[in-house]
């Protein structure tokens, strides 16, 4: 782990100064105003952290440290690891020493699988899954080393080993909840010498011998790992972390504000939104039936899954990657085929409702990712959070390393009341 550490302490420098720099000339300078709509409305748009692992622009997307989708979606999960923690990709020996590291981490302990399958068969995925981590908590570096009076300069370094110990675990925790839900149950060889997405979708044991599962499982893993600091479950985990509290605790929380309905189920509701038109229509429905289909559900008042974004202004570039995939390893796919035939139609649609007033008629990538799943075989819904979150926890750990690195403080904003409100507007 000696050249990771290397190039993270080398970041963590760099932060530092340009953040002695900011306070030494610019601590008063606003960079936003705060309205009444911020402070009723969730604070959505509001300025408010700083994260340095990544941003999401209104029309070109996600960056992570700089760099765009097509820049790296053909990385791995653990060169994507490596270039949010350090602002760069790894070498080759780099990248070896990071694999080695996770693979030497991996074995999840026994007492964790005897706890996952004493639950009920009615358990959520997701549940089962923030319940291992949680109760890992107790393996946690971080804990012990505060305890013994760990300098708060070497706080990142705890962090980084907790990380690392989480994320080398993430495979089989994942792949063992969804044997014990969902199958009969039996763990496969943890030993093999494979990468993050090759290890779990060997443990999965779902389309095995078919090679582009794995990929699909690597891109799904690298777009997903991080969308900013403010999303709910990114934002629960520098929260719980700036109290100190350790990445076992940080992810677990982070990864109970992603089981939301409002946050992690969005491509379920997408897959559902798809079913319907297959049961209502055919496999194989027309352009002109779709368009028909679009619009009366829009007359009825409800809305299109998977179209529309809080920041993106523009087709998601995350949306587009998936459909280069799909194009190349599924495009017979009726549901692939599906997604394509709404991308072709609903934009046009959403462009002309209500008079042009809906401000991003263009996909976003849960109006694909669930399809894609379902086209693997993995048709249990309740399960896809739980990849979801297996790929957001490299987010997770990556921006809390961060944050102990910069010894931020304690997220702790300040709340008002109505009536505080009120004389404020009557000011």
């Amino acid at each position: 782990m000696k050249l990771l550490k290397a190039k993270i302490e080398q970041r963590i420098s760099s932060l530092c100064q340009e953040i002695t720099e900011i306070y030494a000339k610019h601590t008063q300078q606003p960079i936003d105003t705060i309205t009444i709509k911020h402070v009723l409305g969730g604070m959505r748009g509001m300025k408010a952290m700083v994260c340095n692992t990544s941003y999401v622009d209104p029309y070109d997307g996600l960056f992570i440290s700089g760099y765009s989708v097509p820049q790296f979606e053909d990385k791995t999960p653990e060169e994507i690891f490596f270039l949010l923690c350090t602002g760069t990709f790894p070498s080759l020996e780099e990248q070896e020493e990071l694999h080695q590291e996770l693979q030497q981490r991996s074995e999840v302990p026994s007492y964790i699988w005897n706890l996952l399958r004493s639950m009920p068969s009615t358990t959520h995925p997701m549940t089962l899954f923030s319940m291992g981590i949680l109760a890992m908590e107790e393996l946690s570096v971080f804990k012990q080393k505060y305890l013994e009076g760990a300098p708060k300069s070497d706080y990142w370094k705890y962090s980084l080993e907790d990380a690392l110990n989480l994320i080398a675990k993430l495979p089989a925790l994942a792949a063992g909840v969804y044997k014990i839900l969902f199958m009969n149950g039996e763990l496969a060889n943890n030993k093999l010498n494979l990468d993050l997405a090759g290890k779990f979708t060997h443990l999965l044991g779902v389309n095995n011998k078919d090679a582009s599962f794995t990929n699909l499982m690597r891109l799904y893993l690298v777009l997903h790992c991080d969308h900013e600091g403010g999303n709910v479950s990114a934002f629960t985990a520098r929260v719980v972390n700036s109290a100190l509290s350790n990445l076992y605790y940080a992810a677990s929380a982070g990864l109970n504000g992603l089981a939301g309905p409002l946050h992690g189920l969005a491509n379920q509701t997408c897959l559902h939104f798809i079913n319907s038109i297959h049961e209502q229509i055919g496999l194989d429905a027309s352009l002109n039936d779709i368009s028909s289909f679009v619009q009366t559900k829009l007359d009825s008042g409800q809305v299109i899954p998977g179209y529309g974004h809080a920041v993106l202004r523009e087709t998601d570039p995350r949306f587009t990657s998936f459909m280069k995939f799909g194009d190349t390893y599924c495009s017979d796919s009726p549901y692939f085929k599906t997604v394509k035939k709404l991308y072709a139609v609903t934009p046009h649609i959403l462009e002309k409702f209500k008079g042009g007033k809906i401000s991003n008629p263009w996909p976003n990538v849960d109006a694909i990712s669930g399809s894609l799943l379902y086209h693997y075989g993995i048709t249990h819904f309740d399960f896809y959070t739980v990849l979801f979150g297996f790929s957001r926890i490299l987010g997770f750990c990556a921006q809390n390393i961060m944050a102990r690195g910069l010894n931020q403080p304690i997220i702790r904003p300040k709340s008002i009341t109505n009536e505080q409100l009120k004389e404020l507007v009557n000011k």
